[in-house]
């Protein structure tokens, strides 16, 4: 494909013509239309030039994934949800993950054979495939949403709290934005079956809910990867200061100053009625 498409670029190159405003046209919808949407107030921003930190963005219909290549993890995923209708179907989890060569390090679910780690979703399925439907269902199960993590925060923990944000934080608020990624500290471990893919130690979910002209509310989690599953989930509230200071990530920062200031040093969990579901069960 791409060789007959180079060979007719010799063959007529005034075809370039045609082809160089389109492909500026189509960046300059993806940068100043497409993306934006993808966010609440913009874009989360590397604190530091660090490779570490660096990201390209991959965006699906309905999420949008910031990949980083040299850890081969997403180092932050954003989506947003509303109330699941009560007529929403429930789609059958499809059979396999599948490898996103938009991440470019062909990582697929080999990668995780044999390695005591779950292919971890960032954007959920659950979520995502009751609110959007099965095409986006599918981009949940591309390997550049997964991230290793241990079987009991992957089925208990994370899962119970994937459940409450989408049957229950949606109820609360006319919309919910969720960004969501992996912590890593100073030590690099990696997949014992895949030297490409490091282990993060823990991971972060960040909520913004949104009602009417009411000021937007947040609440933040942090989790390690060495649970029982069975915590209350009120122990691994954060502050989104304190997420981003492990993250290496500013988040939101098209907000107002004073604002930003507020909800992101608040652990206030009563706007999301969360003491009465800390201790909900999950489904595994």
């Amino acid at each position: 494909m791409a060789v007959s498409i180079v060979a007719l670029i010799i063959q007529k190159p005034k075809i370039l013509l045609l082809i160089v405003p389109l492909l500026v046209l189509g960046y300059l919808y993806e940068i100043f239309i497409a993306r934006p949407t993808m966010f609440y107030m913009g874009t989360p921003q590397a604190i530091s030039s660090s490779l570490s930190t660096w990201t390209h963005i991959v965006r699906n219909d309905d999420f949008a994934i910031g990949y980083n290549i040299l850890r081969g993890n997403p180092l932050w995923v954003s989506y947003r949800l509303t109330q699941i209708p009560k007529n929403a179907p429930r789609l059958k989890r499809p059979d396999a993950f599948k490898s996103d060569w938009r991440s470019f390090n062909a990582l697929d679910s080999d990668d995780y054979t044999h390695s005591g780690y779950d292919r971890g979703h960032m954007a959920p399925n659950y979520a995502i495939s009751t609110l959007y439907g099965k095409a986006s269902q599918e981009d949940t199960f591309l390997m550049s949403n997964i991230t290793p993590q241990k079987p009991n925060l992957n089925r208990k923990l994370w899962q119970r709290l994937e459940m409450v944000e989408a049957d229950y934080f949606t109820k609360v608020f006319d919309s919910v934005w969720v960004v969501t990624g992996p912590i890593f500290d100073s030590d690099i471990t990696r997949l014992k079956s895949s030297f490409k893919v490091q282990i993060p130690d823990g991971f972060f979910k960040i909520y913004i809910g949104l009602k009417g002209n009411q000021s937007p509310k947040a609440l933040a989690f942090i989790m390690p990867q060495n649970v029982t599953g069975h915590e209350p989930l009120t122990k691994y509230i954060a502050t989104v200061d304190e997420v981003e200071q492990q993250s290496g990530f500013d988040f939101f920062v098209m907000l107002d100053d004073r604002l930003e200031n507020a909800i992101e040093s608040s652990k206030d969990i009563e706007p999301w009625r969360l003491k009465s579901l800390a201790n909900i069960q999950s489904k595994y």
